[in-house]
């Protein structure tokens, strides 16, 4: 996650025209109020007249199925705008993840990604849907029954003016311990999720080293912590509704008490016409609740609101990749064909990089040119660049400054995407997929077909996984493969795709035994021959098997150069 991410302000939405129409339907209960307290006056003044009892009720059914239609078409609208909000958000985390470069050390763990896109992302949709709309009434609902009420009461106006102010206040000190519990909790949730996923793709290890129980505990840690984020928002949820309820009631309760003794005659004061008359009491005392309504819907998405804002911040931090693929992951141009027989030779020209936490350029001023079909070793110690050398190439993460060129291109943001079509990348731990051998060949590349496939684990020496066998699945992570075939599966990768003529070998022979990595290395060599590979490595018998050799010191600050001899 990158440290420096200003988190954007959630909270300022605005309404939609759902949320308008839910207003308008929430305002009409001031009309049905008037309605059925004129009707209880004219009933008292008139006993035996029931017509004026029959009309009010027409007109209150009217207008409540009105109020009904508007509130629910509202709130299907709102619904579709916070969905449709959500997908896009989701869309940006999961593009910035698709863009983001591997070499980024603040890429966030894949578990934890996860989690915010799958699940912590429904907690933003309550929020979207119903809070700008509560938020909209609690500005006007209540000023609209204040203006309503003053008129005829001032005493139980200012009961309410009294009661109101207090129910945001307590609320938004109850908010911001709300917004910091639910924060803490989603990432705890992340953190579960990241665990449990590296502890399920390493289970053989785990129990070749008899480190299950030690596993487990350590599980069991997490999800107790986990616990009691959980219990504190929900002890936060509970205590925000309390705080609604109890000043709610006691502001219905005096207004109630207030109107009551006042048309028992015990109260001789509160009215501007000197006293309140049956229908004008009744109107108070039903918009009294109503008041208090929008406050208490309030108090109902409260936790929507903190839940929301820390879900939509955990979203906005994976679209906020700071280090990304140059060009991005878009596919190649179908216009471009790159030539199969003549490979690409590669320039770099003042190339200076710097790692977003290093305090010192790694290169700067770097010059290197590797010419057409050359086999070129990258040898260096351990920080000295070798793999964001060969990422520097394929615009896995782009120059600070200088110009590097593909056969004859300029890597930029527009070539980037052609360019990379013919690249191979090789790693030292080649990922692999929980599906097919023939799929993890392929990688879905419809231009591969199966054939391709068999010819190309043929050349990696993996013959006992073509054919049927290319049917047989893996299991993530290379779960059935040795480290060797899982190189040489690799390899396969790569000579699967005749378009592929410029190769790069990051570290291919690390962690193997010593004649594996000579076997990985004949295949290597073998299946690069009339392209161009570049390799960064260790290996004093790989290095020695290439055309040229470029030792690469540690980085100092000063222009580098670079030390190579060729082998004959």
């Amino acid at each position: 996650m990158p440290t420096d991410y200003v988190p954007s302000r959630a909270a300022r939405l605005r309404p939609t025209s759902g949320d308008w129409l839910q207003l308008i339907g929430s305002l009409l209960w001031l009309a049905q109020a008037g309605v059925l307290a004129a009707a209880v006056q004219r009933m008292a003044a008139n006993p035996g007249d029931a017509k004026p009892g029959l009309a009010a009720a027409g007109v209150f059914l009217a207008l409540a199925l009105c109020r009904t239609g508007l509130e629910t078409w509202g709130q299907r609208l709102s619904f579709k705008v916070a969905r449709d909000a959500v997908t896009r958000r989701r869309a940006d985390a999961i593009a910035a993840l698709a863009c983001g470069s591997p070499l980024d050390k603040r890429r966030p763990a894949a578990g934890e990604a996860a989690s915010v896109i799958a699940e912590q992302a429904d907690a933003a949709l309550p929020y979207l849907a119903r809070y700008p709309a509560v938020q909209l009434k609690v500005a006007v609902v209540p000023l609209a029954i204040l203006a309503c009420v003053l008129p005829f009461s001032w005493a139980a106006g200012l009961v309410l003016l009294i009661a109101a102010p207090l129910i945001p206040l307590f609320m938004a000190l109850v908010g911001w311990r709300a917004q910091r519990a639910s924060e803490e909790h989603l990432a705890e949730m992340g953190t579960l999720n990241a665990f449990l996923l590296d502890r399920l793709r390493g289970l053989a290890t785990l129990r070749a080293l008899d480190a299950v129980e030690t596993t487990t505990h350590r599980l069991e840690s997490v999800a107790q912590t986990l616990r009691i984020r959980t219990m504190a928002v929900l002890r936060i949820a509970f205590l925000s509704s309390a705080v609604l309820e109890l000043f709610s009631a006691l502001g219905v309760a005096m207004v109630a008490v207030y109107v009551g003794f006042h048309l028992l005659g015990q109260l001789q004061f509160g009215a501007w016409s000197g006293k309140l008359t049956l229908g004008e009491g009744l109107f108070v005392l039903l918009l009294a609740p109503s008041f208090f309504e929008p406050l208490r819907e309030l108090s109902t998405v409260w936790h929507d609101r903190a839940s929301g804002r820390a879900a939509l911040d955990a979203l906005d931090r994976l679209a906020a990749a700071p280090l990304k693929l140059v060009g991005g992951p878009a596919a190649p141009s179908t216009a471009f064909s790159p030539p199969l027989r003549t490979p690409p030779g590669v320039e770099l020209a003042g190339v200076g990089f710097h790692h977003p936490d290093a305090g010192q350029p790694l290169f700067e001023a770097l010059d290197l040119r590797v010419m057409p079909g050359e086999h070129v070793a990258i040898l260096g110690p351990s920080g000295s660049g070798k793999s964001t050398l060969l990422a520097l190439i394929a615009g896995l993460v782009p120059v600070r400054s200088g110009r590097i060129a593909v056969g004859g291109t300029e890597l930029d943001e527009s070539t980037a995407p052609e360019l990379r079509a013919r690249i191979a990348w090789i790693g030292q731990r080649p990922h692999v997929f929980a599906a097919t051998v023939r799929f993890n060949v392929s990688l879905g590349r419809p231009e591969i077909h199966a054939r391709a496939v068999d010819a190309a684990l043929g050349a990696a020496h993996l013959r006992a996984l073509a054919g049927a066998a290319a049917g047989r699945r893996l299991g993530e992570g290379g779960a059935g493969l040795s480290g060797g075939e899982s190189l040489r599966l690799a390899i396969a990768r790569a000579a699967a795709d005749r378009a592929r003529d410029l190769w790069l070998a990051d570290e291919p022979t690390a962690h193997l035994d010593a004649a594996t990595a000579r076997e990985v290395t004949r295949r290597l060599l073998a299946q690069a021959k009339g392209k161009t590979l570049i390799v960064a490595t260790h290996d004093p018998e790989l290095a020695a098997r290439m055309d040229r050799v470029i030792r690469l010191p540690m980085a100092s600050g000063d222009e580098l150069a670079l030390p190579e001899e060729r082998l004959a």
